[in-house]
């Protein structure tokens, strides 16, 4: 074990912390860099030494490591990663139990107290994500937790702290038997494609499951809809198999057509009925203007950040101008499903730029619905940046 180093907090950030804040972020630590190594166990005090919580050092894109626990006398060794384990799994108890979902999270970082660290579950076969060094450092004390508590095919797992932002490439099996893949697993009924063995992407975002429910089973009945920034189709599957007359899904990575034939295929659906566009959605809405399409339905779940040869996308500041461009080819009485992942505004801010592109493209809109993270990606009150996904179905008035 790593030693530990004793850090201290800036008096307007100490109630912070108190309240249970879990991430070390700069500004509300005086002697950050005393902390050198990744995986160094960090006792965090106040200004008269006072114990406040004890966590770990390890750099991310969201800070400088997490808070684990707020008792001074508890270890962390392999009990506490056994105990929280437990009460993740035991949360997620009536997933286990469904008989048409068998791919969800079980450990959803700091919501399960265990910030840096996610895992997924697949039909038996377990998913460790990574995002530090500093919470890789105790990868034996975690999965050792993890076999000890649950019975599996096999554990992969993706280490996704290289320090370029891009996923590291090697072996990412650890433990059972190895794969063959795709598996075949199950979301409501609706049948994916999953690879653990192909980077960091696996082939389905779960954290939109409830929406894609929404739209089989509510929106997409005769409609014709579009799917932008639409990966392996996941949302177009869906709209499909509830009833739509034609989707037309739009990515601008290669992989994106055979993966999207891959699940309209799993799912007895003939993709020849359907469109599978390779191209910038961004080039894509100037060419359905210029041709005058429409769609009743209009999915727009773009990355928070994206970078095509022409252009740099950012949802913070380039959402707004997106949904005009969707607004322009969207039927009157037509609904667009507004998504983002972006941690870094609220849903307030969000329907803000909704409200802002209304007005700029002089049209009156409803919001219908919203959606947020489901149950099994557990959040923290105390961290509401844990809350990243929004999603607002909105009716085009006309």
């Amino acid at each position: 074990m790593k030693r530990e180093v004793t850090l201290t907090v800036k008096g307007k950030f100490v109630n912070k912390y108190k309240s249970g804040y879990p991430l070390l972020f700069k500004d509300a630590i005086m002697n950050l860099n005393d902390a050198t190594e990744e995986g160094s166990l960090l006792r965090l005090v106040d200004g008269k030494n006072q114990f406040i919580a004890k966590g770990y050092f390890g750099k991310q894109n969201k800070g400088y490591g997490w808070i684990l626990s707020k008792n001074e006398n508890e270890p962390i060794d392999q009990k506490f990663f056994l105990n929280k384990l437990r009460e993740a799994i035991n949360f997620r108890s009536s997933f286990y139990n469904s008989p048409d979902t068998n791919a969800f999270r079980v450990v959803n970082g700091e919501g399960d107290g265990l910030g840096g660290l996610t895992i997924d579950y697949f039909d038996g076969y377990y998913l460790i994500n990574w995002y530090s060094k500093g919470i890789y450092h105790f990868r034996e004390l975690i999965i050792n937790a993890l076999k000890e508590l649950v019975s599996f095919k096999a554990i992969y797992q993706k280490k996704r702290f290289d320090v370029s932002g891009k996923y590291i490439e090697e072996d990412d099996f650890v433990a059972g038997e190895r794969g063959t893949f795709p598996i075949t697993v199950k979301e409501n009924g609706v049948n994916f494609a999953v690879y653990l063995n192909e980077g960091a992407m696996v082939g389905v975002f779960l954290d939109q499951r409830e929406v894609r429910k929404r739209i089989r089973d509510v929106y997409a009945k005769g409609k014709n809809v579009l799917n932008t920034f639409s990966y392996t189709g996941a949302f177009s599957v869906f709209a499909a198999l509830g009833g739509a007359i034609k989707t037309t899904s739009v990515d601008l990575a290669n992989r994106s057509l055979n993966k999207t034939i891959e699940q309209f295929r799993l799912n007895g659906l003939n993709e020849d009925s359907q469109a599978i566009i390779v191209e910038d959605v961004f080039n894509y809405f100037k060419y359905a203007v210029k041709k005058q399409l429409t769609f009743d339905l209009v999915i727009l779940d773009p990355p928070s950040f994206a970078r095509s040869k022409k252009m740099v996308f950012s949802a913070e500041k380039d959402y707004k101008n997106l949904l005009k461009e969707v607004i322009s080819i969207t039927e009157d009485d037509g609904m667009i499903v507004a998504s983002t992942n972006c941690s870094s505004f609220n849903m307030t801010k969000f329907k803000s730029f909704i409200d802002q592109a209304f007005k700029e493209s002089n049209r009156n809109y409803q919001l219908v619905e919203e959606f947020s993270l489901p149950k099994d990606f557990k959040t923290i009150k105390e961290f509401p940046e844990g809350r990243y996904l929004k999603v607002v179905f909105i009716k085009k008035l006309p």
